[in-house]
């Protein structure tokens, strides 16, 4: 069977480091034949691995767009506010999609999308990856099979991790809504989706409160200056040091994500001259930052099913943590273990080793592979079904919940109603 050609837009952590290396998992099935970014050594890197010539490499997705359909499917992996714009005219030139969460940062662009994927008759996937992880898979089939009853209570919590939120949400590209999105949206659409999927009802109401409450200006260090190392005089005990945590990484031979966001290759020179002169070396307490630090989501579903989540920045590690509630038992489930406990009401308990159930689980627990395999299998017909698991009208409610959520953090806790 002939490859399923590929444009890349967006040539980052998602778009070159993630999807475009699962080339060498599916060499028989995908091709990169088209990659573009603003970043000219991005692209070089991208011509070197994938043979690419410069005439398939693009400064911009724009400029890309502008040559026609150039590959059978693209991958949108550009920030948050982009896509929108780069969907519409990919799905116009008739392009298949892989787009990057979240799909858009309103309802009615959300919409536009879905419909205009469907008068194209185009397929677009959205990488909700949980859905695709042996993790949730497994939890599904447990929900499905009966294991505790009818589903009546869910308690989740989203583990951002402290240097995680530092690196990605107050000084990296995530960091304020108006330039990508609310972090309920561009974080934890992810995790309303899986609650969804896990329950397989919809969501009628919604209630949410939250705030950024610790990286702010005024709660900076006396005499902290405005970029990490610079004389501070907290240097030895700030958790969020910059040059500590980025060189340490690097020191240590780490050069993957997060240290290679910094610079393409990283090493102790190149990682210190980013900190000196890029947004990874500021001082967490004077960026430019707007988006949340920690927040609750009060879900009502359908039948009366009450959903609680907690996004936290104040985390040791990161992950997920969810506990399902029956009307014959419990589940609980941690992702930074790898474990599932299923506890069947007045029963032995069972605990699930998660590894014993695939054999990949790099990138989001073997997701992200497992997303792009059943995206090639869509797009060249090998799924007689013809749905992904993350279909652009599975996942569209995820961000529908999401908005409304921070519709109702944004007026103090009013309950916001979904007309479906």
């Amino acid at each position: 069977m002939k490859p399923i050609t590929i444009a890349i837009a967006g040539c980052g952590s998602r778009g070159q480091d993630t999807y475009a290396r699962c080339q060498e998992k599916f060499a028989d099935r995908m091709r990169i034949v088209a990659a573009a970014d603003i970043r000219p050594e991005k692209l070089e890197q991208m011509r070197k691995t994938y043979g690419l010539t410069q005439e398939q490499c693009f400064d911009s997705a724009e400029e890309m767009l502008r040559h026609g359909r150039l590959a059978d499917a693209m991958f949108i992996c550009t920030p948050d506010r982009s896509h929108y714009c780069q969907a519409m005219e990919a799905l116009r030139l008739g392009y298949h999609l892989l787009l990057e969460k979240p799909i858009a940062p309103t309802q009615e662009e959300c919409r536009d999308i879905e419909r205009l994927a469907l008068a194209q008759n185009r397929h677009v996937v959205v990488c909700h990856v949980l859905r695709y992880t042996a993790f949730y898979q497994e939890i599904k089939r447990l929900l499905n099979a009966g294991a505790i009853g009818e589903l009546v209570s869910v308690q989740a919590i989203e583990q951002v991790a402290y240097w995680h939120q530092a690196h990605s949400f107050v000084r990296g590209n995530w960091r304020n809504a108006g330039l990508s999105t609310p972090m309920i949206l561009q974080k934890c659409c992810h995790d309303m989706d899986i609650l969804l999927w896990l329950s397989g009802r919809h969501c009628q109401r919604v209630s949410s409160f939250g705030s950024l409450r610790h990286f702010r200006k005024e709660l900076a260090p006396q005499g902290a200056p405005e970029r990490c190392g610079d004389g501070c005089p907290v240097y030895d005990e700030c958790p969020y040091c910059a040059p500590r945590f980025y060189l340490g990484k690097v020191d240590a031979g780490q050069t993957g994500w997060p240290v290679n966001v910094l610079t393409p290759e990283p090493t102790h020179e190149s990682v210190r001259e980013a900190l000196r002169t890029g947004p990874y070396g500021r001082c967490v307490y004077a960026c430019d930052n707007d988006v949340v630090d920690h927040q609750v989501v009060n879900l009502e579903l359908e039948g009366g099913l009450t959903v609680n989540f907690t996004m936290c920045a104040f985390t040791a590690h990161g992950g997920r943590v969810i506990r399902l509630m029956g009307t014959q038992g419990e589940i609980l489930g941690d992702t930074e273990a790898n474990t599932i406990r299923l506890m069947p009401f007045g029963k032995e308990e069972t605990l699930i080793d998660v590894r014993t159930l695939a054999d990949d689980f790099s990138g989001h627990g073997g997701g992200d592979a497992r997303m792009v395999d059943d995206f090639l299998n869509l797009v060249s017909g090998a799924d007689a079904a013809g749905e992904a698991l993350t279909s652009i009208s599975h996942s569209v409610e995820s961000h529908l919940v999401a908005l409304a959520a921070e519709k109702s953090r944004l007026e103090e806790g009013a309950v916001v109603t979904l007309n479906g």
